[in-house]
């Protein structure tokens, strides 16, 4: 990872992080001059909670204050190395080259039936079967769509995550994919610049028992002037699913290409 982050031009390169931030943690902590280096960090991970967002976490009886997905107060990606995910936010100048993509953001891009409809056909195309890859996607929405339904009560679709983590380095890049809307570019909503230092909870033990996790693997944000870790509160969700249709098309288009 080093090696590869450090062949490219300083201030170009961006890492996204989509599960337990150990690896990543490791490669700053083993080589710091790679924290320089890099543009940017875009990881997907964390729940705020408390109202951050309009965003419901569950919908369930009784879990109308539930904050995380793996534990009422934690996110899983957090939660399985929340030392880790302390080290990179308490690091002043990684912290103000990230962004943090939480549960109050992705709880908001929900892959509703009109969109996987799109997802699955090309242009509402029925004349032709759809891709491999369309296949593949539509069955993985419908089987995260009765997980959400069932464990969290989210019927209209399931949530998007790890994409949104990309679709910052995008936006970010002023890349051509980001402008892939034919209505406006990809936007992410910070308020104009709102930061925040980043605290993540690392007390309590690994388990089922919530009386023995605690807290653990909690994000907490507090907002602060200047520099700190970037965590849209929304972003445009019809742009979104526009650049996510696209890269399918690219996709599709690649592989037809090989064939």
């Amino acid at each position: 990872m080093r090696d590869t982050l450090l062949a490219q031009p300083k201030e170009t390169p961006w890492v996204v992080a989509t599960g337990a931030l150990t690896n990543v943690a490791l490669l700053f902590a083993t080589f710091p001059e790679v924290i320089g280096h890099i543009k940017g960090l875009s990881v997907m991970g964390g729940a705020i909670g408390q109202k951050f967002t309009e965003a419901p976490m569950s919908r369930l009886l009784g879990e109308e204050s539930r904050i995380g997905n793996v534990t009422p107060w934690a996110e899983f990606n957090i939660y399985c190395d929340p030392e880790a995910a302390e080290s990179i936010f308490s690091n002043p100048i990684l912290a103000s080259k990230t962004t943090l993509i939480s549960l109050d953001l992705t709880h908001q891009v929900l892959a509703t039936p009109a969109v996987q409809a799109r997802i699955l056909t090309k242009d509402d195309d029925l004349s032709s079967p759809p891709s491999i890859l369309r296949r593949i996607l539509h069955a993985l929405l419908n089987f995260f769509a009765e997980t959400y339904k069932t464990v969290f009560g989210l019927d209209s679709g399931p949530p998007l995550h790890d994409p949104l983590a990309v679709a910052v380095v995008l936006s970010n890049l002023n890349s051509p994919l980001a402008n892939a809307s034919p209505k406006e570019a990809l936007k992410f909503d910070d308020r104009g610049g709102e930061r925040f230092s980043v605290t993540v909870i690392t007390n309590g033990q690994h388990g089922k028992d919530v009386s023995v996790t605690g807290q653990l693997g909690r994000t907490t944000a507090r907002p602060v002037e200047g520099r700190g870790v970037t965590i849209p509160r929304g972003v445009d969700v019809d742009a979104f699913w526009d650049l996510a249709v696209h890269c399918i098309e690219l996709a599709d288009e690649c592989c037809a290409r090989r064939r």
